[in-house]
């Protein structure tokens, strides 16, 4: 059988059995289109001939031609699709686009936010904020001890050891960790320690004017609203936190490995992806300053 004449009875199921809307049916027309043109310019017609390298191949014609990987891929599966039609109706023996795999997306690097901006914050908090003991601890642990919001909303009293200079977190997977606390975090915990009458180990340690512990939306909202103030990025999530703090250590030459479990990752490539960030950054710099740029 003619590969266009498959494409056509493949486009008809879809249109009169399977009752796709005009739009869809013009897509995947248009997809199987450029594969018929393909296969003709490489003589391959007939469907016995066409094989797994041959749709390799259409593949990489298509990424060469400029082509996003969202658009390749969605191209993909349209000839999945019409092979899947073909092996059921048994048109083929053997359906060539089982083991193809769709074109790997390039991960995208974590936003952060500079020292600065950060230093900035604490100002404005101490300036505007009734609850700045509070809301300068949830900043300070947040990115001094690079957690998780989950993790900072379910810390207790006892996890804080001051004298240790160690925080107890609570990770995925119940996951237990030591993260350091900073000496220059120790007074701006200090200060939130002072006003409240923990009695208990078991006590939750960031609360609210209530005595109730903080939750995730509430230390969104507090993130949100003091970020908006200093940085333009577009997310202004708690976690742009937790990747600044892992970035600006890569930036001063921590280890990676130490990063890694202080961040609590499972794999050590997750944590590579901020040295991405930084080797991003050094790109920046060097492009900005050096004379040779």
């Amino acid at each position: 059988m003619d590969v266009s004449l498959l494409a056509e009875k493949f486009l008809d199921e879809l249109k009169n059995i399977k009752r796709y809307s005009k739009n869809t049916i013009k897509s995947y027309g248009e997809d199987l289109r450029d594969f018929t043109c393909f296969c003709n310019d490489h003589s391959k017609n007939d469907l016995a001939n066409i094989s797994e390298k041959l749709l390799k191949s259409f593949l990489m014609f298509l990424s060469e031609s400029g082509l996003d990987k969202k658009s390749i891929s969605r191209k993909l599966a349209t000839i999945r699709g019409m092979f899947k039609y073909a092996f059921i109706h048994n048109y083929i023996d053997i359906n060539p686009s089982v083991f193809i795999a769709n074109p790997k997306a390039a991960k995208k690097l974590p936003s952060i936010t500079s020292t600065e901006s950060i230093l900035k914050i604490y100002q404005l908090v101490d300036e505007t904020d009734k609850d700045k003991e509070l809301i300068k601890s949830i900043f300070e642990i947040l990115y001094g001890c690079a957690l998780r919001v989950s993790e900072l909303c379910g810390l207790n009293y006892g996890d804080v050891d001051i004298k240790g200079k160690t925080v107890r977190v609570l990770g995925k997977g119940n996951k237990v960790r030591l993260v350091p606390i900073g000496d220059k975090s120790i007074p701006v915990i200090n200060e939130y320690i002072k006003i409240k009458n923990f009695t208990t180990a078991k006590e939750p340690f960031l609360t609210n004017r209530k005595g109730e512990r903080i939750y995730p939306r509430f230390v969104h909202r507090v993130v949100n609203k003091y970020l908006s103030k200093v940085t333009d990025i577009k997310k202004k999530s708690p976690h742009i936190l937790r990747h600044s703090a892992a970035t600006h250590m890569l930036d001063r030459g921590a280890d990676l490995k130490a990063v890694k479990e202080i961040l609590g990752h499972e794999n050590l490539s997750t944590t590579q992806i901020y040295t991405h960030v930084s080797i991003e950054r050094l790109k920046a710099t060097y492009k900005k300053a050096h004379p040779k740029s």
